[in-house]
């Protein structure tokens, strides 16, 4: 009962650090914005500075610690379509520890979210929205939009779940990430994330758990290897090899 009185408590202050730290790195963003939209095209700078945003509220808590492996495998000078396994909501905090420049595909309704979502609009990160009427006409959308980051240079980062695993095991790829990097004959960067499963109890952040956490940087998928390979394939080869790293690693 006082552990469960804890957490919410740390909670309630997470929440309002986040309110009151999120009203400054806005404004912080929205001058990086202002300065620098005009000759940095794919907005890098932007991009590293909401990576330190999002790291902070991974490196606040004592019993969480983040370790990342095989960083020398990201090649800054080449594009990807990165694909990552998905164990909880802060998977995205874990991945922008990376530091490396990239553009998320997420859910619409973040970007709604006031000064988080805002500024998720300022680096033109992409949206998707599943379901519902003209989902075919999302889904090209958001084709067109990944397209035109990768043609730029810019990588781009797609959870292929589509949303997060009950159990830790990669559940079906999607195959929207792998038809891009076929369109664009690019590779293929796979991530290994374990251990942000512990952040999480009942789908609500359990900050009194010491979580481990850990991001791994598997071998490219070069564009060479998969040119004979449907989208589907190439989904099922990249989860297969995911699921071997996290189940190595145990």
């Amino acid at each position: 009962m006082i552990r469960i009185f804890l957490n919410r408590l740390v909670a309630f202050f997470f929440i309002c650090f986040i309110g009151v730290t999120s009203s400054v790195f806005f404004v912080a963003a929205l001058f990086i914005w202002l300065v620098t939209v005009l000759f940095d095209k794919r907005l890098r700078l932007l991009h590293l500075f909401t990576c330190l945003w999002a790291s902070l509220y991974i490196w606040v808590f004592p019993l969480w610690s983040i370790k990342i492996t095989n960083r020398e495998k990201f090649d800054k000078n080449k594009t990807y379509v990165i694909v990552a396994n998905h164990q909880s909501l802060v998977d995205i905090l874990v991945a922008s520890t990376l530091f490396v420049h990239f553009k998320w595909v997420s859910k619409r309704e973040l970007f709604n979210f006031p000064l988080i979502g805002w500024n998720m609009r300022l680096n033109r990160y992409v949206r998707l929205r599943r379901g519902g009427e003209g989902n075919r006409k999302n889904i090209k959308k958001m084709y067109r939009a990944c397209e035109k980051h990768l043609k730029r240079g810019s990588s781009v980062f797609v959870f292929p779940e589509g949303s997060r695993s009950e159990t830790g095991t990669p559940g079906p790829f999607r195959e929207g990430a792998f038809v891009l990097a076929k369109r664009r004959n690019v590779p293929v960067l796979p991530l290994a994330i374990s251990g942000s499963r512990d952040t999480m109890e009942n789908d609500k952040l359990y900050f009194l758990k010491k979580a481990s956490i850990e991001i791994r940087v598997l071998d490219e998928i070069p564009p060479e290897t998969f040119q004979d390979s449907t989208s589907k394939m190439l989904a099922t080869q990249v989860r297969a090899v995911i699921a071997r790293e996290l189940l190595e690693s145990k």
